[in-house]
């Protein structure tokens, strides 16, 4: 068995009562391997990288993922308790951030694979679809003592898979397939796990536009989500009052405008945020509304946000459920959703996540959510043993371009984590003490020898 840190054999304990005692020693060595892999990320890359391609046959791995019974998001659950519990202070919001993204792959037989939306595609690439696997994502967000930006870390993903039946419903609406879940309703499902086991925390969840849907109808009042608004969305006066008069009371008011006419007829006023570490002036109208069409009656604030300069119309569009917040803690809120767009190009492009070749349905549901848990295990274990001042001293000075350089990046802490694996290698071994008869009079004993 190759050697492993302890302290990141303390974190990988965690998950001790997920596995039988084999596979938890599969798990062991498969994360380790994974972690120190330089290269392609395959299942028979990281028995490579942990040094056991000759001493355990490749099935053994690809059982791991295949065959053996365990969950990744019970995984994923008692990883979110550890890191609640060290990263979040007690009377601190959970932050949580939701996103979905396109893992290539390649092959006819790869199971949940098929040509879909890649929002990762460059923009000159018309149109932007690529083949593969999309998965849903929800991942912690942290503000770590040596960071300037918020971290997301991954816990929970599903595999998202088109409808068969979309494809010969043309442009008529389709009643939904439960055996084919959106988007939204696969982030419901996780949050609600997530709900469930910190009852009486409160939760805050930031999205893009896409999970501002009624598939978040009927959250509990400690949930809270914030989310990019639609243009097109359409929005009512709050609840009036009742009458007193007989019938059923109005459970919305009179519908407003399209966002353009109310920008274009709203009091501006300038406010001072925080965004991506720096301090910046915006000019904003915030208003209370319903988007009945998604959360019903539950009320909303609604905040457009422009530039000072910018006189006509709105550059952003945001809503959220937290009727006490300021509109810079909403608009301050949102922008940490763009840690989790780090994160998951962080997946693919450094800790390889997605680029394990198996095809079969539980292989393929595993991998990348136990990739992604790998990827927040670095993070959690740099959080607590790295050392930031010199591992940023060591790359200004080993890479002079980088000179305002002040925080590790992720590719600092996996670098940091691969070098500690390492040291681990190699124990110390105290010399062997010298015999005093053999060191008292060199000369006498060498005299002795010859003659």
């Amino acid at each position: 068995m190759p050697a492993v840190p302890s302290s990141l054999d303390a974190l990988l304990f965690l998950f001790a009562g997920v596995f039988s005692a084999p596979a938890f020693q599969t798990f062991r060595v498969l994360a380790l391997g994974f972690l120190t892999r330089i290269g392609e990320h395959t299942v028979c890359g990281m028995l490579q990288a942990a040094r056991l391609e000759r001493v355990w046959h490749h099935s053994i791995a690809h059982d791991f993922f295949a065959a053996r019974r365990w969950d990744p998001e019970e995984l994923g659950l008692v990883l979110l308790d550890f890191l609640v519990s060290v990263l979040v202070p007690r009377d601190a919001p959970i932050k949580l951030a939701i996103d979905d993204s396109l893992f290539k792959r390649t092959g006819k037989k790869v199971f949940g694979a098929a040509w879909q939306y890649d929002g990762s595609a460059p923009s000159q690439q018309a149109p932007k679809t690529g083949f593969g696997n999309n998965w849903v994502i929800l991942a912690l967000v942290v503000r770590l003592p040596f960071m300037k930006r918020p971290v997301s870390l991954p816990v929970l993903a599903r595999l998202w898979q088109p409808d068969p039946s979309a494809k010969t419903a043309g442009k008529r609406p389709r009643k939904p397939n439960r055996a084919y879940p959106s988007k939204p309703e696969l982030g419901r499902q996780m949050l609600d796990l997530v709900a469930a086991r910190f009852a009486n925390r409160r939760i805050k969840l930031v999205g893009d536009s896409a999970y501002a849907t009624q598939a978040f109808r009927g959250l509990r009042e400690n949930v809270i989500i914030t989310s990019r608004l639609k243009s097109n969305a359409a929005l009512y006066k709050p609840k009036p009052p009742r009458t007193g008069k007989r019938g059923q009371p109005a459970k919305k008011g009179a519908k407003l405008g399209k966002l353009q006419a109310i920008a274009a007829a709203a009091n501006w006023q300038e406010i001072t945020v925080t965004r991506s570490g720096r301090r910046q002036r915006m000019t904003v109208h915030v208003f209370e509304a319903l988007h009945y069409g998604a959360w019903r009656e539950r009320p909303v604030q609604i905040v457009l946000a422009r530039k000072p300069t910018r006189r006509q119309g709105y550059d952003i569009a945001l809503i959220s459920m937290n009727m006490k917040a300021s509109a810079a803690e909403i608009i301050e809120d949102y922008d940490e959703r763009w840690s989790i767009e780090v994160a998951i190009e962080d997946a693919k492009q450094i800790t390889g996540v997605g680029e394990a070749r198996n095809r079969v349905e539980r292989a393929v549901k595993r991998t990348v959510p136990f990739g992604l848990i790998c990827q927040s295990l670095t993070i959690a274990w740099y959080a607590l043993n790295g050392r930031a001042e010199q591992d940023v001293a060591h790359r200004r000075k080993h890479a002079r371009w980088y000179r305002h350089k002040s925080t590790p990046s992720y590719q600092d802490m996996l670098t940091s984590l691969r070098r500690a694996v390492i040291a681990s290698q190699y124990l110390p071994v105290t010399g062997r003490k010298p015999v005093s008869q053999e060191i008292i009079n060199p000369p006498a004993a060498l005299a002795a020898a010859v003659g």
